[in-house]
């Protein structure tokens, strides 16, 4: 059984997706690599309302869910990255839940470990049930497309960067029905787009 986090009241939990991307939908680069990010780090001194907008959503979740591969790329930077000031540290601070069926562990520097997660559908699927305020599923798009398939998703956000690579893995590989819930553009070029997704 997953641990949950502590109580809070309200709805059922969300699973939302926070994937960012190109204008052309690219999601990961041909080689795996994020280098369209546009917008991060964040300092302490940073008041943009970009900023401001990212941290209200980390104050809205409180785990975090990789798949294998995320968790590998980031695990090397994220528990250490004091330039990321606030949002770092609140990142580092979450509940993590790392989706594999060949790890024994998974630790995050000098913050608590994630949990390994071999069925992470079922996981999900309790963490959901219980109490507390709304999961992240963080990049990962192979684990991101077998909840949707599982009909676990309930929002994605994605972070459309002022760039096009032309090739790569996109988002969404299939057909889903959506529903605009927000669009936000920023002034360092990034737009907001969240869609509720049809189940």
């Amino acid at each position: 059984m997953v641990a949950g986090p502590a109580n809070y009241s309200g709805a059922m939990r969300k699973l939302i997706v926070q994937q960012w991307v190109t204008v052309d939908n690219i999601a990961a680069e041909e080689d795996g690599g994020l280098s369209f990010v546009a917008g991060e780090p964040f300092s302490d001194t940073d008041t943009s309302p970009f900023q401001a907008n990212l941290m209200g959503f980390i104050d809205s979740v409180d785990t975090m869910i990789l798949g294998a591969n995320t968790y590998a790329q980031s695990v090397g930077y994220w528990p250490h990255a004091a330039e990321q000031g606030e949002y770092g540290e609140k990142l580092n601070s979450l509940a993590k839940v790392v989706a594999s069926s060949r790890l024994s562990e998974a630790p995050w520097g000098a913050f608590p470990a994630a949990t390994v997660a071999p069925d992470a559908a079922a996981t999900v699927r309790e963490l959901k049930a219980q109490p507390g305020r709304d999961l992240w599923l963080w990049g990962s798009l192979t684990l991101m497309r077998s909840l949707m398939d599982a009909g676990l998703v309930d929002e994605v956000r994605m972070l459309v960067c002022p760039t096009s690579r032309g090739a790569g893995r996109r988002v969404f590989d299939d057909r889903h029905d959506l529903t605009l819930l927000e669009a936000t553009p920023f002034e360092n070029g990034v737009v907001l787009l969240r869609y509720e997704i049809a189940q």
